[in-house]
Formats: structure tokens, sequence, C-alpha cells
């Protein structure tokens, strides 16, 4: 993609090993951050990065060309891997900015999420600043488990929220991936916080193509989705409601070093305010379908900055 600036033109890959590499050893040689996994935290641009799957690269994309649109200098580092990688990169000032999940981003940094948005938020914020990292407002789109039927199913068996899932008599089988059958938020929360019992379990895909097309085609009743799943955009799939909170709260989170607001001023949280506070599930699963469609990430994202401006409210 032309419009991801790699530094010192360095392939992702090179980048993704001099991050290992400093991390795990300690003892690559110093110099650019592509090449010897420097610190980029006292040069004029602000590094973004994003983890390893289309929605946060989708993300960070936005918050780069908002920061660009708004006059600063950006450099994309994206694809750059899980959370056990991407986090511990942030500490050491590899990369600047970083979209993140509040559930997903607390319980990895040791605490405890909840389904209540402002005391993850507050733990969140408390955990990241006893690692010198700063999380600013969340946007309102949440990327949670969700668990879908076919609007067919759900008309026809009156299903709305989760616990109407209790009434089926254990008939329905649920599909997802391998690991659901004992997570407390998959099959195991299911079973415990809403007591539904199901008539067996289909190791699929993690919230992909497989799950999708086992519900069209009726190999599994209940498929473990995401909120922001472009799946969701066609209204023949149908997301039951958490009712009883199973799931924590997993609005993004743009997570940035504090060193980068002071540096750089205000104007760096303005930009990435004026494209995350307008930003809902709904226009996330939208995006993300734009993107699964075919158009690229790039213009993708421009759409949505150019139509968010700075100031906007």
């Amino acid at each position: 993609m032309s419009q991801r600036n790699r530094r010192a033109g360095a392939p992702r890959a090179l980048l993704g090993a001099a991050i290992a590499c400093a991390l795990l050893t300690g003892s690559c040689t110093r110099g650019s951050s592509a090449t010897g996994g420097a610190a980029v935290l006292g040069d004029d641009a602000i590094t973004v990065g994003s983890f390893d799957f289309p929605e946060s690269e989708l993300l960070a994309e936005i918050y780069a060309q908002a920061l660009t649109r708004a006059g600063f200098s950006v450099l994309r580092d994206f694809d750059l891997g899980p959370r056990e990688l991407v986090l511990p990169a942030m500490q050491r000032g590899l990369v600047e900015l970083v979209p993140e999940y509040q559930g997903s981003a607390l319980e990895f940094l040791g605490g405890v999420p909840s389904a209540e948005a402002s005391a993850t938020q507050t733990a969140l914020l408390a955990a990241l600043a006893a690692r010198s990292l700063r999380g600013l407002p969340p946007a309102p789109a949440q990327d949670q488990n969700a668990f879908v039927v076919t609007d067919q199913t759900a008309r026809r068996l009156h299903l709305l929220d989760l616990s109407d899932l209790a009434t089926t008599g254990g008939t329905l089988r649920l599909g997802g991936p391998e690991e659901c059958a004992d997570r407390p938020l998959c099959m195991r929360g299911l079973e415990d916080v809403y007591g539904i019992r199901f008539a067996g379990f289909v190791p699929l895909d993690t919230g992909g193509p497989l799950t999708v097309q086992a519900l069209r085609q009726g190999f599994v009743d209940v498929g473990l989705l995401f909120t922001s799943s472009a799946a969701l955009e066609g209204g023949d799939l149908v997301e039951l409601r958490d009712d009883r909170h199973l799931e924590p709260a997993e609005h993004i989170v743009p997570v940035i070093r504090p060193e980068v607001l002071q540096r750089f001023g205000t104007g760096v949280a303005e930009a990435l305010a004026a494209v995350t506070a307008p930003l809902t599930t709904a226009d996330l699963r939208r995006l993300n379908a734009q993107v699964q469609d075919g158009r690229s990430v790039a213009d993708v994202a421009a759409a949505w900055v150019a139509a968010h401006p700075t100031g906007s409210g």
C-alpha cells in the first residue's frame, strides 16, 4: 500500500524481527527502528502501529491520516503482531500510538475487566500509567464477542437475547474456535451465566468465514463472531443481545506514549478525538465490510477522516 510509509524503507518483517529481538534478547545493535530496535520517542514523527489483523490496521490508518491532516509527520508500522509483542514494544518506545480494546488490554495488563465501560476504562488508564503509557478517550465502537444466529432461526425460535437460548432445550449446535468450548467468555460462560445447554460444539475459525459459512448453511445454529464483523452488515445474521453482561467492555481506545503529547501538544489528542468520538460499532462494521469487499484500507480510512474534520463535534 503506497501510503504505508516504512521507517528507513524497511519491510514489515524486518521491523517485526527487530522488535522481537529488542524485546526478547535485548542484544540487537542499535540503529534505526527497523534495523536495530531503537526507540523512536525523540524523533520528529509519530510512529503509529497496529496488531496483526485487518481491523487494527484500519483503525491505525485512520489515526495516521487524522494526524497527517492535522499537520503532524507520521510513520506507519502496521501488522506488527499480537498484544504480547506490541504493548511491550510501546513500553520500550519502539511504537508510539496503537488502537487498543479496553477489556482485552486491561486483562493483558493484569486487571479484571467488566461489562461496565467506565470502570473498565478507569482501571485500564491506571494499568497503562503504571507502564508509562496513556489511554485517550474511547470510541463508542466496541469489538466484543458476539453470539449470532441466522435471521430465520431468530424468527423461528423467537430469539432476541442470549437468555432466550436457555429455552431451546439443548437442541442447538454452537460453532466457534476450538478453545471456545472451555473459555469463560464463550461456551463455558454461556453455560454458567445463562444456563444454556447445546446439542454439540463444532470447532471452526475465530469469528471468520468458516463460522459465517457454517451458520448460513445450517451446519451450526449459533456462531461466535465479533460485534464489528462485516458479516453482520448483510441482515441475514442476527446478533443476540448479551442481556446478562457476560462479555467485558471492549471499546476502542487510542493508547499513546505520553511523550508524544508533551512533544507535539494538544493537537494530537484533538486530531484523534475527531475520528474516534463519532465512531460507533455500526460504523466500524460498515468500514470493515468495505475493506472486505475490496476497497483499500487507505481509501476507507481517508473517507472516514474526510467526513469527520477536527472540531466538527
